[in-house]
């Protein structure tokens, strides 16, 4: 992974063999970055998404391999108990067309990763709502 920063902006680029949730972290670790919209495109060849069912309160996972690009990637890095929180989804589609996506459990980078990580200043926390099952945005 290589970036550069540009104002409130990071131009990250991923490479080959890398896993893109990895990075991310890497990447705000690093610059302790603790608040971000994260947006990307790229290729994948392995990757796992997945679907909340509300009712049961867990995720369904679905692992994918292949030649995948990916479509959109779109989320949010946040904190809880103030460690980095990456909340993305991902679609991806295949030769044929077929887009297949959900929240981002992991994805291996198969040719390049370019993302945006745009910093807002100020902190947003996670906590778990039992209700809904979900680590849900805390302001404090």
């Amino acid at each position: 992974m290589e970036f550069r920063h540009f104002g409130n902006k990071y131009f990250v680029r991923m490479d080959k063999g890398e896993e893109i949730i990895t990075q991310l972290k890497k990447l705000c670790e690093l610059e302790h970055v603790r608040l971000a919209e994260v947006k990307a495109l790229g290729a994948v060849n392995d990757f796992t998404v997945g679907l909340f069912d509300i009712n049961e309160k867990r995720y369904y996972s679905n692992d994918f391999t292949g030649m995948f690009e990916i479509t959109s990637l779109w989320g949010t890095v946040t904190t809880m108990n103030g460690e980095f929180y990456a909340h993305i989804h991902m679609s991806a589609g295949n030769r044929e067309g077929k887009v297949f996506g959900g929240h981002l459990n992991r994805a291996v980078v198969s040719a390049t990763c370019e993302m945006i990580v745009e910093v807002s200043d100020g902190i947003v926390e996670r906590k778990f709502n039992d209700e809904v099952g979900l680590n849900l945005f805390e302001f404090c």
